[in-house]
């Protein structure tokens, strides 16, 4: 007789967190419908409580949540109108409904931009920019932790995805601190490590294609204002919180953790000997150094000195990079090495919120929720203070920032409609929000980057929270400063 093992504790909660998503999804199904809420809206609410359950629990993976969200939509929309007075739903309309994520403009550029992650990484690039830097800088407690951002920014221009970014700069920042004579847990480890992370966040923030959210969000504010946000125009916008929260992560990270560097001469010299490793830079850096200097200027100058949008720019590119002979990877090396799951998730979830807005159901949440704040009647900062506050407290539970956007972003929107202020206000308020989103600083299951670096055993929960906290503060604190005096100035606001 065959013995089977029993399943493990870690398989069994995950199981069971899968069956109070589903059963969480068909109790919303099962409610009466509320007033002012269609039968479809309900079955996007029940989506919306499905997809949280599953992104905040990590049951299943990425691309298996899209893949349960869009079949749960065929199967709940069938038989129901889309709008109030449309035709009741067949399973190929509904399908047609929830496949349209797949055709957003955002879902290309973030898998071409994920393809130009993986020429990078194929070429050994991100290695020498990081290796190169954290060189030049110099051996102190300050100089590393500056080299340490400057890394992640430089990496943020060119790579979407933070998880990519952070995995090519943790061996950097573990080799010098070891080539230090220091474990990685010691307290020059622990800073590199959390400043590492935090800095990501910040940077998420600053580039429109650094991360994966502000693209999601850009769709949604796009579909909903029928405008756009060049590249120029969002790291413009953003680089007065991007650069003030960068000079409070530096004086933080000293402060709280203090650093202690041992003398450098060894560290020094293993640091030459990595950066002598690499030997000259190869051909194929060099044409990927061109690309990316073109895509660099060509996104800086969208809407200026050409019409191309960040996609058509990024896609153009990723062509250049596959050519042969000029190319630095043929599709087939690539492919593997891209995250398609993220792909998927990411339309998923704008499908989803596509779904929220055009049922209604956006609308609906919102006034039930942010409607009860009374906020119609405050000043354009008290809204978006208590907007952002509401995001980061609901950013708690979420351990990805697409998640995070897909389901916060349309109800953002739809309130953002109900008040009493101009177009452009309005528009400012979200795109806002858009950035706090990225607000994912005090846990290091607030954001895949944090998890990664709380993965080398460098520090603990706790002292990743102890800077996360006042990082959360000042970025709220700034929020509302910009919002009262340079936003405006900007026309932002």
């Amino acid at each position: 007789m065959l013995l089977t093992s029993p399943a493990e504790p870690s398989s069994n909660r995950k199981l069971a967190w899968l069956a109070v998503a589903i059963g969480a999804y068909l109790a919303v199904l099962m409610l009466p419908t509320p007033a002012g809420l269609s039968a479809s809206g309900q079955v996007a609410l029940g989506l919306l409580a499905l997809v949280v359950i599953l992104w905040i629990t990590e049951c299943v993976s990425p691309a298996a949540s899209a893949v349960l969200l869009i079949g749960g939509a065929v199967l709940g929309l069938m038989g129901k109108p889309l709008v109030a007075g449309g035709a009741p739903m067949r399973s190929a309309e509904a399908l047609s409904v929830m496949l349209a994520g797949f055709s957003s403009s955002a879902v290309i550029l973030v898998a071409g931009a994920l393809f130009l992650a993986v020429a990078l990484r194929l070429t050994g690039l991100d290695r020498r920019v990081a290796l190169l830097v954290m060189s030049r800088v110099g051996i102190s407690a300050a100089r590393l932790t500056v080299g340490a951002m400057i890394v992640g920014f430089v990496l943020a221009l060119f790579i979407p995805s933070a998880t990519a970014r952070v995995g090519a700069i943790i061996p950097i920042m573990v080799g010098v601190t070891v080539a230090l004579g220091l474990p990685v847990a010691s307290s020059l480890g622990a800073t590199l490590m959390i400043v590492t992370a935090q800095a990501c966040s910040i940077f998420n923030i600053a580039v429109k294609t650094g991360a994966a959210q502000n693209l999601i969000s850009l769709n949604f504010m796009q579909s909903s204002f029928e405008r756009t946000v060049t590249w120029g125009e969002w790291f413009v916008t953003a680089l007065p919180l991007t650069l003030s929260m960068s000079v409070v992560l530096f004086f933080v990270s000293l402060l709280l953790l203090r650093p202690q560097v041992p003398p450098a001469e060894e560290a020094r010299a293993r640091l030459a000997k990595e950066v002598a490793g690499l030997g000259p830079v190869t051909p194929a850096e060099w044409r990927l150094m061109l690309v990316a200097g073109l895509l660099l200027v060509a996104w800086s100058t969208e809407g200026w000195l050409h019409p191309l949008d960040t996609t058509t720019v990024t896609l153009v590119g990723i062509a250049l990079l596959l050519m042969p002979r000029f190319g630095v990877m043929t599709w087939a090396g690539a492919e593997k090495q891209v995250p398609w799951g993220t792909i998927v998730l990411f339309a998923a979830g704008i499908a989803l919120g596509i779904l929220l807005a055009r049922t209604g159901a956006a609308t609906w949440l919102a006034s039930v929720t942010l409607g009860q704040l009374g906020l119609e009647t405050r000043s354009v900062v008290a809204v978006v203070g208590a907007l952002s506050l509401f995001s980061i407290i609901l950013h708690l539970g979420f351990a990805s920032a697409t998640g995070l956007a897909s389901t916060l972003i349309p109800i953002m929107i739809a309130f953002a409609q109900t008040l009493p202020f101009g177009p452009q206000t309005i528009f400012g308020i979200v795109m806002i929000q858009a950035y706090v989103v990225s607000f994912g600083f005090i846990l290091p299951t607030n954001a895949p980057q944090n998890m990664l670096c709380y993965g080398t055993g460098a520090f603990t929960t706790m002292q990743f929270a102890k800077v996360g906290v006042v990082m959360t503060f000042a970025g709220l604190g700034l929020i509302l400063l910009l919002s009262a005096t340079i936003w405006p100035m900007m026309g932002v606001l």
